[in-house]
């Protein structure tokens, strides 16, 4: 079986144990989602709280995206 037949998680699980990076940005995106959730709570948001969703938003993704571009440098670097 070579590494593009392999799935996602396991593909992740491999990453968490080799990549320390890889490791953190998984919490950093996991911790950015947990504080999302808290303004899904509120009826309203503050002009703040609303510049604060953003950018937490904005750094979810930014994690997200490198999450991604990780997992595509393994399949292809190790296929």
């Amino acid at each position: 079986m070579n590494v593009a037949e392999v799935s996602e998680e396991v593909v992740r699980e491999k990453l968490r144990t080799e990549n320390p990076e890889f490791s953190q940005l998984e919490q950093e995106h996991r911790r950015l989602d947990k504080e999302l959730m808290q303004f899904e709570t509120h009826v309203y948001l503050s002009p703040e709280e609303e510049f604060e969703r953003r950018r937490l938003q904005k750094l979810k993704l930014a994690a997200k995206d490198k999450i991604t571009d990780m997992i595509r440098h393994f399949r292809t670097g190790n296929a």
